[in-house]
């Protein structure tokens, strides 16, 4: 059932927000990446809008964003008290190179990368514990986890609800959700795929340089060799050839 939005969220009855704001709030802070926290949110919009759940629409995205920031902030001050111990590299979640990957991330795009992981699965559930391990700044942080919150809740709700009014997704929303949770996953498998590639490419290059090296040292001592072997073979012609160069013009040897 938790994997299933519509399903979830309409067996939830009048606590569907409690349960909204726990699945969001975990997803955001408690680091575990593997919740469809886009796909509830969408679900939750379209059955929002067309009152399956009775709850409006602006309820459904405060408690959403009341949920991502607390999760945000848990996941920053683990990240500044506790950092890297809570990974390890052989981890079955808590992988140390997902941390790794998250803290490039937060390098390359500084706090807009907590706005831009908001819409990438598992990135945004490790973004702000990077945020925390690299000691950034908890004001900057703040406005920034603020911004991204309020942006990702209210597009994917609001996206739910106008595509609710469409017949054909309203009567199959169970598709629409796993078509979120394709385009959510989406840059992470393009981005995993670029990084196979390229490290196949630096395994390759590596591996021809390490056999190219030795050959062509050897080519150049062969080559020298070659060069000093044929200026040795002819002793009588160098010879002859340093007598007819020590002669001046006009002289004429005896």
């Amino acid at each position: 059932m938790i994997f299933d939005p519509q399903a979830f969220l309409t067996g939830l009855g009048p606590a569907v927000l409690i349960g909204l704001g726990i699945m969001v709030f975990v997803e955001s802070g408690l680091l575990f990446p593997f919740l469809p926290g886009d796909s509830l949110l969408f679900t939750a919009g379209l059955l929002s809008a067309s009152w399956v759940i009775h709850v409006p629409v602006w309820q459904v995205i405060a408690v959403a964003f009341v949920a991502a920031v607390l999760g945000d902030q848990v996941g920053y001050w683990l990240g500044r008290r506790v950092g890297r111990r809570l990974f390890t590299a052989d981890a079955r979640i808590l992988k140390t190179r997902r941390l790794d990957e998250a803290e490039l991330f937060f390098t390359r795009y500084g706090g807009p990368a907590l706005v831009l992981g908001r819409f990438v699965p598992v990135v945004r559930t490790y973004v702000p514990l990077a945020a925390g391990t690299t000691d950034y700044h908890y004001r900057r942080f703040l406005l920034w986890n603020l911004t991204g919150a309020l942006a990702w809740t209210s597009v994917v709700t609001v996206l739910g609800v106008l595509l609710g009014n469409i017949p054909f997704v309203r009567t199959h929303i169970d598709i629409l959700a796993i078509i979120v949770v394709v385009v959510s996953v989406l840059p992470i498998a393009v981005h995993g795929l670029l990084r196979y590639r390229s490290s196949r490419r630096e395994r390759s290059s590596s591996g021809a340089e390490a056999e190219g090296l030795p050959a062509a040292g050897s080519g150049s001592a062969g080559g020298q060799d070659r060069v000093g072997g044929e200026a040795g073979d002819h002793p009588d012609e160098d010879a002859g050839s340093r007598q007819l160069g020590a002669t001046r013009p006009g002289e004429h040897p005896e």
